[in-house]
């Protein structure tokens, strides 16, 4: 009797680890195909904009309104996701329906722009914290890190870099809606299969209840501080660096190779961050990131030439690389699997919706207003606030740990 109680419980964690490798594979290929996605388009929606008459200061202001309605809205997704279980469906839809709007950012009316990119951004909002969520429980449960996943993401986006560069010299820049939509495509359709629910959408806790006690933590409001203080610096990259790069007498195939190379170097990191993460701790571990930050702004504010701009790409990796895992995996270790998402929306909502809104506003202004050196000036001063704030966050996990050790 004891031998077949024994072989059931072999079979069953056998079957379960079979599961949780294919749950795992499938979102390898999801992050992938967001990946060369995003990294096809989203670069080039402010070149896109531009060409058709808007300056930097417009097209700033049309991505900061869109990112602060999604941020308005961004506690209906975390309804949806902990207290309707409709996790999948959340991601399959914030994949389908960018991609279907994105022909109507050609539309060269100012107020619909605003409207495209406001309910494009809606959905994509959701797509990251919802994906990290799905990506932080498959590699617990298939005993690897969330960096194995990640770089996926990575890989996706330099090759969509670069593939975009390659694109363009062959297309117009208003065609390149064609390859964002056929990603996304194949991106809901491995999303779709993934599993209806799993712990991340089993919460006891509910959204704006797990959002109050989030809030009452002084130590995860710095964290959050830190963490839109560096990150609103990541819009000179994400959605003016085309732009500065061209400004500053590159061309749109050295565009496609700076794009390539930042994103790759995210693959080393990812690779490292378990074992990063593992000797530093994830508060030290955004601390090396913040200061690669300050490092790789500073450089461009000096020397804004694409030669440098190239180069200095190879701090990308160690930067956002190093710095968004450690965030992502911070807030998972703070929140538990009970307030998992809601943890997961919040520093979304900071990291990229709030940094996003002030960067794109900000960075827009300067770079219209000084150039790229004037714009990379205030991301070197910004990164090294975030990297003090961290340090104070640091400072206090290890007083805290001490004290756990005492009693």
């Amino acid at each position: 009797m004891r031998s077949r109680h024994m072989k059931a419980y072999t079979e069953k964690t056998k079957a379960d680890s079979n599961d949780a490798k294919r749950v795992l594979l499938k979102l390898q290929g999801l992050y992938l195909f967001m990946g060369l996605a995003g990294g096809m388009f989203n670069p080039y929606i402010n070149p896109i904009l531009v060409a058709q008459g808007f300056s930097s200061k417009e097209t700033g202001f049309i991505m900061a309104f869109g990112t602060l309605v999604s941020i308005i809205l961004q506690p209906i997704w975390g309804i949806l996701v902990d207290k309707f279980k409709k996790t999948r469906f959340v991601l399959v839809i914030s994949l389908l329906v960018p991609a279907s709007l994105a022909y109507f950012y050609n539309i060269q009316v100012y107020f619909i722009l605003i409207l495209i990119y406001t309910l494009c951004t809606i959905f994509q909002v959701t797509q990251i914290p919802v994906a990290d969520s799905y990506a932080v429980t498959a590699a617990r449960a298939a005993n690897t890190s969330y960096g194995m996943i990640r770089l996926f993401g990575s890989i996706g986006t330099g090759v969509g870099g670069f593939a975009a560069g390659m694109y363009l010299s062959q297309f117009s820049i208003h065609m390149l809606w064609l390859p964002f939509l056929l990603f996304n495509i194949l991106s809901a359709i491995l999303a779709s299969t993934l599993p209806r629910q799993t712990s991340i959408s089993s919460s006891s806790v509910t959204f704006s209840v797990g959002l109050a006690r989030l809030l009452r933590n002084r130590t995860f409001l710095l964290f959050l501080t830190g963490c839109f203080l560096v990150n609103q610096t990541l819009t000179a990259f994400n959605s003016f660096f085309v732009i500065s790069f061209q400004m500053a007498g590159g061309s749109v195939t050295m565009t496609g190779t700076a794009l390539l190379l930042a994103s790759i170097t995210n693959v080393p990191s990812m690779l490292a961050a378990a074992f990063i993460l593992r000797k530093w701790g994830h508060e030290r571990t955004m601390l090396l990131a913040a200061g690669a930050y300050m490092l790789r702004w500073g450089i461009q504010w000096l020397w804004p030439t694409p030669e440098v701009m190239i180069g200095v790409q190879v701090l990308h990796g160690l930067s956002f690389g190093f710095f968004y895992i450690a965030a992502v995996e911070y807030v998972a270790s703070v929140t538990g699997r009970e307030m998992q998402a809601t943890g997961q929306s919040l520093f979304n909502m900071v990291f990229a919706g709030l940094g996003g809104i002030v960067g794109n506003m900000l960075n827009g202004y300067l770079l219209d207003s000084g150039g790229p050196s004037l714009m990379y000036l205030a991301c070197t001063i910004s990164a090294a606030l975030g990297s003090v704030i961290l340090y104070i966050v640091s400072r206090q996990a290890k007083e805290q740990r001490r004290a756990y050790s005492l009693e």
